[in-house]
């Protein structure tokens, strides 16, 4: 299948939720590099109160990615969107206002409560094609990426002039200046479900959690993020040690690290947009993750060394955050994806909290060498078992222009389209007379699709 570009529809999509989740993800990342550096100065700070003030976030989002997700499914994804940055714009508040440490960590927990990874994620699953998924995840990573490194830059400027409860502020703004993006500019999906995906929410979420292809998935984002965290708790004291930079300065690293990653995934990215070779580029980025930590096993003391495997890490890390996602999504059920993405961010929540405690675990005990072997090892079992699993049968779309689109048709287009042959999800934009089918490329029966009532073209 030819390599097509986003449509109109998905770049008008995609750049909404971009600026959704870079608004909320800048306002989050601001606090990151200066929150250790201020909270000594809120009542009752201490080492170990403001580790969890930084970790209360991470804690509350794994914890309710699930139920968001689950309900973005009943309920639909711009609600949750909405309630989303809402909890996030009020813990801000709490924080902006705490004087105390305690407080700060109620108001981190409130962020984190606003759990809308997942949601948005669903929602960007919704609004894009099948072989634009994978293009389109990494399109709105990289706009998480770019909010990462402009926080490295202006949290410390900030903080300067407006402080740590300043910083809270400017969080707390950037989460309501993301309400209008949602309410406006990102458009309404129904997905039209089939009478097999009516089940009560248990049966949802059991079928999800044992969705052995999901299942595989969700382990891979656990050791990703697990291997991400861990790989931070060394990889400081290596540029300080080994290259003999001040902490000031690591950002002259990470960026042309990070920047020339990009470079070296996007071709590779292409190659897995594909449908036969997706899989294929999966097990070669493992594979690129794995040769970056032996590398930084061996060579960690090493200028040189160090750098490259710090560019292929991220190399590997940059197109499997953008394929891991688009997977899950994939092989989800249309009216489950909130469900299984919210499972999915679950995993990767709590593999950057185990990240963090068995790295810092090991870095005591072994030192930053003793980090990379512990990560080499996770991915090794994360590769066998990506190598072993059979490779899943991964769907494509259709696009169909509609005649009319009346809501009130909705379920007679659904059932007509239903009796198609090899139709297999059905996802309706009504007020752009647009609906993306997700089919078997094998079997599906393209001359009975054009013929139904109702259907102008099929592309």
């Amino acid at each position: 299948m030819k390599n097509v570009p986003l449509n109109a529809l998905e770049r008008r999509s995609l750049a909404a939720l971009s600026s959704v989740l870079g608004l909320r993800m800048l306002g989050l990342f601001l606090i990151l590099p200066v929150f250790a550096l201020y909270a000594d100065r809120l009542e009752g700070a201490n080492a170990m109160l403001v580790g969890i003030a930084l970790g209360a976030y991470g804690v509350t989002q794994a914890l309710l990615q699930v139920p968001f997700g689950i309900l973005s499914d009943r309920f639909g994804r711009k609600p949750l969107l909405t309630a989303g940055l809402l909890l996030f714009a009020l813990g801000s508040v709490v924080a902006a206002q705490a004087t105390t440490i305690e407080s700060v960590i109620f108001g981190r927990a409130l962020q984190g409560a606003g759990a809308i990874s997942a949601v948005a994620l669903a929602l960007l699953a919704d609004l894009t094609r099948e072989e634009q998924r994978t293009k389109a995840m990494a399109l709105a990573g990289m706009s998480i990426g770019a909010s990462f490194l402009a926080a490295l830059i202006l949290g410390p400027l900030l903080a300067e002039s407006v402080g740590l409860q300043g910083l809270f502020w400017v969080s707390g703004f950037l989460a309501v200046a993301a309400l209008p993006v949602v309410w406006w500019l990102i458009p309404a999906a129904r997905v039209l479900a089939n009478g097999s995906d009516q089940q009560p929410v248990r049966g949802q979420l059991q079928a999800v959690l044992l969705d052995p292809q999901l299942v595989r998935l969700d382990v891979g984002i656990f050791v990703l993020h697990m291997v991400l965290t861990a790989l931070f708790v060394a990889v400081p004291f290596a540029l300080r040690d080994s290259v003999g930079l001040s902490p000031g300065r690591h950002w002259q690293i990470y960026i042309p690290v990070l920047l020339l990653s990009v470079l070296a995934m996007v071709p590779l990215l292409l190659l897995s947009m594909k449908r036969r070779n997706t899989m294929r580029v999966f097990r070669v980025a493992i594979g690129i993750l794995l040769g970056a930590l032996l590398v930084l096993a061996v060579g960690s003391d090493e200028v040189v060394l160090l750098i490259g495997g710090l560019w292929l890490f991220f190399t590997g890390f940059n197109l499997l955050e953008a394929m891991l996602p688009s997977l899950t999504s994939r092989l989800a059920p249309a009216t489950r994806k909130g469900s299984a993405l919210g499972i999915y961010n679950t995993f990767q929540f709590t593999g950057v909290f185990f990240g963090g405690v068995l790295g810092g675990l090991t870095y005591s005990m072994w030192g930053a060498e003793g980090v990379f072997i512990f990560a080499a090892v996770s991915v090794v079992l994360w590769l066998v078992l990506a190598l072993t699993g059979p490779a899943p049968a991964l769907p494509e779309s259709l696009t169909v222009r509609l005649e009319r689109a009346d809501p009130g048709d909705l379920a007679g287009l659904g059932d007509r389209l239903r009796q198609v042959t090899g139709v297999q999800e059905i996802t309706v934009m009504p007020e752009r007379g647009v609906a993306y089918l997700k089919v078997d490329p094998q079997i599906i029966d393209r001359e009975t699709l054009k013929r139904l009532d109702g259907i102008i073209a099929v592309e």
